[in-house]
């Protein structure tokens, strides 16, 4: 089966570039850059050897049946994506231009009014340990953002009405900014420094709330590390005290499907999960009263991006969740 990368000179698309050039099954089809065309992606990316050239977008050499991944900004992956659906083709969407249900969201917190708003209604968030048999059959899988997918983890065995005041403080590593260079990812900026950024205002906060049904206060940190994220998340639980034993069971019992989650007894730090598709979390309780603290890693190029992509276009493939992801 044929997997299209659309937008591979990025970090993710770099990445999952190389994750499909050495799947077992996947054959890799276009792997497509702009400013990159022309180039191997092994001299934009050498750290994954992938010989191919990186080519300009050409519709017609995609085909009905294939499977693509669009790692393209905000605003500009909707219509291609959406291009790709009516060509037959059944796609993982990296950016966030179909993680919201709701499209009114969109030109608050992205910017632009979306142009397919009937596709926001099909499209599958796509995090196995909720949605894996709807991602098996989806047409369209919205990827999940990186800061959303730890906060995520770290609190869906308690969603459904059992927390509240729910804080998240998540730090991720500067590859996240994406490649783009920027005044505030430049390295003068970001060594020896840790800064909260885009307080009350950043734009993940809406995809956290759809996923987890509550409000949440959510801050994001740059921290001078290229890759791994923390995010550490802070609730009420609306029921009152639990013993730490139970919550650890409770994890450990919803996340013993789930191949790629592992619940974990002492806080995690990011290099526990660095380059790989694992995310670890720790849940532990309060003793003062009945609040939970749970700390969850991942890599914000791997479990956050290009390795749920993967792990996505696997369960769409009909092939075991975890190929190529060793």
């Amino acid at each position: 089966m044929r997997v299209h990368v659309i937008g591979a000179a990025g970090f993710a698309g770099a990445q999952l570039a190389a994750l499909v050039d050495a799947h077992p099954t996947f054959e890799l089809g276009q792997i497509t850059a702009r400013v990159d065309a022309g180039r191997r992606l092994v001299d934009v990316h050498p750290q994954y050897r992938v010989t191919r050239e990186l080519t300009a977008y050409e519709p017609e050499a995609v085909a009905a049946g294939d499977l693509a991944a669009v790692a393209y900004p905000h605003a500009e992956a909707a219509p291609l994506v959406a291009d790709l659906i009516d060509r037959g083709l059944r796609v993982v969407d990296v950016s966030a231009d179909y993680r919201l249900r709701d499209p009114a969201l969109y030109p608050r917190w992205y910017g632009f009014d979306h142009p397919r708003p009937e596709l926001l209604a099909e499209a599958v968030y796509g995090l196995p340990e909720r949605n894996r048999d709807a991602i098996r059959t989806a047409r369209l899988v919205a990827n999940p953002g990186c800061y959303p997918e730890a906060s995520i983890l770290g609190l869906l065995p308690l969603a459904g009405g059992r927390i509240a005041d729910v804080v998240i403080d998540a730090k991720s590593g500067v590859s996240g900014a994406g490649r783009a260079p920027t005044d505030s990812v430049h390295f003068s900026a970001v060594t020896e420094n840790v800064a909260a950024y885009k307080v009350y205002g950043h734009r993940h906060t809406p995809e956290i709330e759809q996923e987890l049904g509550v409000e949440v206060t959510f801050t994001p940190h740059l921290v001078p590390v290229d890759r791994g994220l923390l995010a550490t998340c802070y609730a009420r639980l609306v029921d009152g005290p639990v013993d730490g034993d139970a919550l650890r069971q409770l994890y450990a019992d919803f996340y013993a499907d789930h191949p790629f989650v592992e619940v974990v007894d002492a806080p995690p730090g990011m290099r526990a999960v660095q380059y790989t598709n694992y995310a670890q979390v720790c849940p532990m309780v309060d003793p003062r009263g009945g609040r939970v603290s749970v700390f969850s890693v991942i890599d914000n190029l791997g479990k956050g991006a290009a390795g749920q992509a993967l792990q996505n276009l696997n369960l769409m493939a009909g092939r075991p969740e975890g190929e190529g992801l060793a």
